[in-house]
């Protein structure tokens, strides 16, 4: 039996009965190496996975996520929400609006989907219930506008692609990921102004250019991270690792010394919580590196390639067969063994047909965001289910609204470069 089919199809079957996903690779990959009984290769397996995470650039990552456990429970998000209210709460289904609007600069100084949906949409959603809003429409807001805070940078979903890509720096994809999150974010806006008329969702009163001005005066230092660790990074002043630790630093005064809402017994916890959270993320790269190596060794990445460009040699056409791909492949594997997985096969096919990887990492990245907001993997969903007090089955005709919003700026970034490459472009990062 072909070892190639032995990695797909148990790696398949052991998702499909519900094994964590870091195991399945795992286990693949060695159901795999058994059936070409190249024993040494085993070793080989056991050096790839450490090797895997021995990576500098890949400390980033704990510290990104330590310092959006600290901005999450550091009373940043009602202040988000309160600037954002100032800006377009007024207008009809303001508090909609307002959501979204909340997630994409709560998602860029996170980086997380799941944290946004927590942190926002378990104060927006019992908020717009109040309102007279529709249950499952406030959760279809919430979880979907939660995915843009991975294409806003700061990102660990870019800083996995990069070590993935290998020629991509974190700098440049960093960069490329802004006006495609902002793309998303006004897509979804755009649905929930068509829901909020029809159904006539009202607004909140209109604020002044006082207001406006008082809130966000309570807001900024919250949104200096961005421009901290975005400024560093294409400054030269640090690497996106070091940017990093900076994070931590900055989120850490301001959560604990400046807004007082960190305690000190509180960190323990929080760096327990990044423990664990790191730890599922380096065992999924470690799986997914080995599963990489099996791939090359058994030459996937190539047949894959040949089978794709047999089919046409039109760059349109191939590109909606590589949306469809990970459209699909988003709907049952989280994003960072998606990244890792996925990358090598389908770059060289992008790189013959003249994309940039700057351009491919971006439309990857916004394929798997789909995901995180589809049964039955999507972690978002899930959390946003739980947070609107729904099931799954109620939510999901309220989502296919903002599913075609998603897809439609997908279709934007996927046929339209410099909606990625224009800002990398204007630092020389192209």
């Amino acid at each position: 039996m072909s070892p190639v089919f032995i990695l797909c199809a148990s790696f398949i079957v052991l998702l499909v009965i519900n094994v964590p996903i870091a195991f399945a690779i795992g286990i693949a990959t060695l159901l795999t190496i058994a059936s070409i009984g190249d024993i040494p290769a085993l070793t080989i397996i056991a050096q790839k996975m450490a090797t895997g995470i021995d990576t500098f650039a890949l400390l980033a990552i704990p510290f990104f996520i330590l310092s959006g456990l600290l901005m999450g429970r550091g009373g940043i998000a009602r202040r988000l929400i309160d600037f954002a209210g100032a800006l377009v709460g007024w207008l009809p289904g303001g508090l909609s609006y307002v959501n979204v609007l909340t997630c994409m600069m709560f998602g860029s100084i996170s980086g997380s989907a799941v944290a946004a949906v927590s942190a926002i949409g378990g104060f927006m959603m019992p908020e717009m219930n109040k309102k007279k809003y529709d249950q499952n429409f406030n959760v279809s807001v919430s979880v979907t506008a939660a995915t843009t805070g991975l294409l806003i940078p700061p990102s660990n979903a870019m800083i996995v692609y990069s070590l993935a890509a290998g020629s991509v720096s974190v700098a440049a994809i960093f960069l490329a990921g802004i006006l495609p999150g902002i793309l998303v974010g006004l897509f979804i806006m755009v649905v929930c102004g068509i829901i909020s008329v029809r159904r006539r969702y009202g607004g909140g009163e209109k604020t002044g250019l006082k207001e406006i001005a008082i809130s966000f005066k309570r807001a900024i230092l919250s949104l200096l991270l961005v421009f901290i660790v975005m400024g560093g990074i294409i400054g030269g002043v640090f690497t996106a690792t070091e940017a990093a630790g900076v994070a931590v630093v900055y989120a850490f005064i301001l959560s604990v010394i400046i807004y007082r809402e960190v305690k000190l017994k509180d960190i323990p916890g929080i760096l327990l919580d990044t423990g664990i959270t790191t730890a599922v993320v380096m065992l999924l790269i470690a799986t997914s590196t080995a599963m990489s190596w099996i791939m090359a060794y058994e030459n996937i990445p190539q047949t894959i390639s040949a089978a794709l460009l047999a089919i046409s040699d039109n760059k349109i056409v191939i590109m909606l067969i590589i949306n469809m791909i990970l459209l699909f492949v988003g709907t049952f594997m989280d994003m960072t063994p998606a990244i890792l997985i996925f990358t090598p096969i389908l770059l060289p096919v992008v790189t013959s047909l003249g994309i940039h990887p700057i351009h491919f990492g971006i439309l990857l990245i916004a394929n798997l965001c789909i995901g995180l907001c589809t049964p039955p993997v999507g972690t978002a969903l899930f959390v946003g289910c739980g947070i609107g007090k729904t099931t799954i089955a109620k939510v999901t005709p309220s989502m296919i609204p903002f599913f075609i919003a998603m897809i439609a700026a997908l279709m934007f970034i996927t046929y339209i470069p410099a909606v990625s490459l224009f800002i990398p472009g204007l630092f020389g990062l192209h």
